[in-house]
């Protein structure tokens, strides 16, 4: 970034608010990683909001978005990877979740729930759901 080769390094005029931590680009202070505010910023909410939302002081939004305008591409380059990466765990999570949804479901009811077991199925036949 910023010339250097290295991308563990943080230019020295961004180093006071940002620092790689094992997640990545994070607040320098905090554990609010730079990705998580680039969610909101793409999502349209208002500086403001992000703000408010994670605590952050005037002085630490601003330097936030001016690294992130400044590094731009580098950034939206490891933005990226990490976006996937998430999207993957959520992929992989999601199949193990629905592995053991699909266990339980075939598993016989216990004895004295066939009533509780019918007005559930009711209910979801009401919502739509079953």
């Amino acid at each position: 970034m910023s010339g250097n080769s290295n991308n563990n390094e943080i230019p020295t005029t961004h180093q006071h608010v940002v620092r790689r931590r094992d997640k990545g680009l994070a607040v320098a202070g905090t554990r609010i990683t730079l990705y998580l505010l680039m969610d909101y910023i793409k999502d349209g909410y208002p500086t403001k909001f992000i703000k408010g939302l994670f605590n952050l002081t005037d002085e630490q939004i601003a330097d936030v978005m001016d690294y992130i305008e400044t590094h731009r591409t580098e950034f939206e380059a490891e933005y990226q990877l990490v976006v996937q990466k998430d999207e993957e765990l959520r992929q992989y999570y999601d199949a193990q979740t629905q592995k053991i949804r699909d266990k339980i479901a075939s598993m016989p009811p216990k004895p004295g729930q066939e009533k509780i077991r019918a007005k559930l199925q009711a209910w979801k036949k009401e919502l739509g759901v079953a």
